[in-house]
């Protein structure tokens, strides 16, 4: 049995947690006065008690982005890049109230959440430098009396819907080159984490971005406000991180205004370790993408394939592995494994367990519940596509491992699946290293590399994994509106 580690409790002044939403540059209680509670998954306790925002209340949020949006398109590139790098500072400065904020609304360990930090606002950084840099083009005219130029503008209002596993990431990726490329925002956060987002909205506050360029609203009615977001013609872009059900709702919704969209939705990642991998190293590589926040990352490695020739070998020091992390409280630094994020989460975990089971797979470590939300790390083996956790995300601390003998039966396996966000590998020949990362059907490949994720590199997927990239240079197109000028008339 893993035990569950006593938490030795990092304070936090409940009296300094915002709980207002923040719109047109003021914080404001929901217009009904409800509000909703925001649950530590780790204790089950009630942390605060958030303005529950109605439609109504979004639209209001949307007209004040609106009314924002002229003045702030209009700045300079220079002077929105500076307050993104006054958020940026900011953001670090207060790295340890966030990164507690972020531990006791969604249970993600303290040391990630630190590092989600640091990540989430590499974003910020990396899009005040790309604000400079949204050039256009000069094209060569078919006739000497014309001149054909491209510019690219601001698309307008961004509506940001964003899930509750990385509470300011998901936030900051979407924000940040909205923002550089001179558009007004209104983010909708989850009713689990809106905590993280409120925080994030007082240092953009303080960083000087001017009233209604920058508007978070907390709701505990997804399906209300989520609709008022897609319909609403102020806004012209949505961006949107969540399950593809949703995802493919919320594109319905956005038809009747034909917004632009970008869905970053569900996945099914494959783990492959071929028989010429370095083994340590592919072992080290499953554990972070696995097990990091408690395996409920859209990348997280769901199902793992290992060639017969070293399968003995990856689950003898994989499960040895497993067997060490530590589950408990996050806000204990020496625990690597939190809590699953409510019932809901928790009741999947164990319905893909008991099915698998049931059709013959056999658990080699963990398999149960040791108390309230909290998920032994579990690996599964003589696993069958037939079962459902080889169908779909677990999301949660499940290895489900398979057993492969040909490069052909295991790329044809992996991409035997509707989702398409990422996949890994681990090979030590170059060749099949090529083959396979172009044979993959995902968006994402990291090849002898478990964490992939970076503010240089574009992020999303493909086929029902979603539609558009976040990060890079390419995470500003999606911001912008490409806009052909023809001179005529020049001699």
């Amino acid at each position: 049995m893993i035990p569950i580690v006593d938490v030795n409790m990092i304070t936090i002044d409940k009296q300094s947690i915002r709980t207002q939403a923040y719109v047109n540059g003021k914080w404001r209680d929901a217009a009904s006065g409800r509000t909703f509670g925001v649950i530590n998954p780790a204790t089950g306790e009630q942390v605060a008690a958030v303005a529950d925002m109605d439609a109504m209340d979004t639209r209001n949020a949307i007209d004040a982005a609106y009314a924002a949006w002229p003045a702030y398109r209009d700045l300079p590139a220079a002077e929105r890049s500076t307050l993104l790098k006054k958020w940026f500072a900011l953001i670090l400065e207060h790295k340890e109230r966030l990164a507690a904020l972020m531990t006791m609304e969604c249970g993600k360990v303290l040391t990630e959440s630190r590092g989600e930090v640091d990540y989430g606002a590499s974003f910020v950084e990396w899009f005040a430098e790309e604000a400079r840099r949204t050039y256009g083009d000069v094209i060569p005219a078919p006739a000497n009396d014309k001149r054909m130029v491209v510019i690219k503008q601001s698309i307008g209002v961004v509506a940001t819907i964003t899930p509750w596993n990385f509470p300011l990431a998901m936030i900051t990726r979407k924000v940040a080159p909205a923002l550089a490329a001179g558009c007004t925002v209104v983010v909708k956060p989850p009713s689990e984490t809106p905590l993280t987002a409120l925080a994030l909205a007082r240092l953009a506050e303080e960083a000087g971005f001017p009233a209604g360029v920058y508007n978070t609203v907390t709701t505990s009615d997804n399906g209300g406000v989520g609709k008022e977001l897609c319909e609403n013609g102020k806004v012209r872009k949505l961006s949107f991180t969540g399950s593809t059900a949703v995802g493919k709702l919320l594109m319905s919704q956005c038809a009747s205004t034909l917004k632009k969209l970008s869905l970053e939705l569900g996945g099914n990642s494959p783990f492959i370790v071929f028989g010429d991998a370095d083994i340590d190293a592919a072992v080290r590589g499953a554990m972070v993408s696995k097990f990091r926040n408690s395996g409920q990352t859209c990348v997280c490695v769901n199902r793992l394939f290992v060639h017969d020739k070293v399968y003995d070998e990856f689950m003898e020091k994989f499960s040895r592995a497993v067997a060490s992390l530590r589950v408990g409280d996050g806000m204990d630094e020496t625990v690597q494994i939190g809590p699953l994020i409510n019932e809901k989460g928790l009741n999947k975990v164990k319905r893909h367990v008991a099915d698998a089971v049931d059709k013959g797979a056999q658990i080699i470590h963990g398999g149960r519940v040791l108390e309230r939300l909290f998920y032994q790390p579990t690996i599964l083996s003589e696993i069958t596509p037939a079962m459902a956790i080889a169908q779909e995300e677990v999301f949660g601390p499940v290895a489900p491992v398979f057993r492969f003998k040909t490069e052909e039966e295991v790329i044809r396996v992996a991409n035997d699946t509707a989702y398409g966000l990422a996949s890994y590998f681990y090979s030590r020949d170059i060749a099949r290293c090529w083959r396979v990362a172009e044979a993959l059907e995902c968006g994402i490949v990291g090849i002898n590399e478990g964490l992939v994720s970076t503010a240089v590199a574009p992020f999303g997927g493909i086929k029902e994994s979603g539609l558009g990239r976040e990060g890079s240079k390419y995470g500003m197109d999606d911001f912008m509106e490409i806009k052909y000028l023809c001179f005529g008339g020049i001699k």
